[in-house]
């Protein structure tokens, strides 16, 4: 059977959990292409092909969004909320993975439809194995 691979977009301001979730790729041998930006509004510059990323083939449509909630400029909440409003993007699955443990965000994200809400774990080996599960899991996913 062929590895279904799709592209996996990290939206990330914090630059260990970027490096620790790229090392969870390298580590697990995970072949599916990872993009990262660093706020919610460059997330969606990325998904809506604007300005620095106008290029579809520099910034395809991800199969899977892992996305921050505390990030500068536009939190996860409001990127959430702005994909899924929108009929030609609301059907991307997309994992909040977040440090964030407060009820009112989780209970929000998934009022908003938030496939997933993932805190990250604190120890090393256990994000790198929580990356790699997550991936595992929308690999063996049926996806629109």
């Amino acid at each position: 059977m062929a590895e279904k691979k799709i592209n996996i977009l990290l939206v990330e301001d914090d630059e260990n959990d970027i490096l620790i979730t790229k090392r969870a790729f390298t580590k697990h041998n995970l072949s599916n292409r990872l993009y990262v930006v660093r706020d919610g509004e460059e997330a969606l510059d990325f998904i809506y092909h604007n300005g620095e990323y106008s290029d579809e083939e520099s910034a395809p449509r991800p199969g899977l969004i892992l996305l921050d909630i505390n990030m500068p400029k536009m939190n996860g909440i409001e990127v959430l909320r702005k994909l899924k409003s929108d009929p030609g993007y609301k059907t991307i699955p997309v994992v909040m993975l977040t440090t964030s443990k407060r009820d009112q965000d989780k209970i929000e994200s998934y009022n908003l439809g938030v496939n997933s809400y993932i805190i990250k774990p604190v120890d090393f080996n256990k994000f790198v194995d929580a990356i790699a599960t997550i991936n595992l899991y929308w690999e063996l996913n049926e996806l629109p």
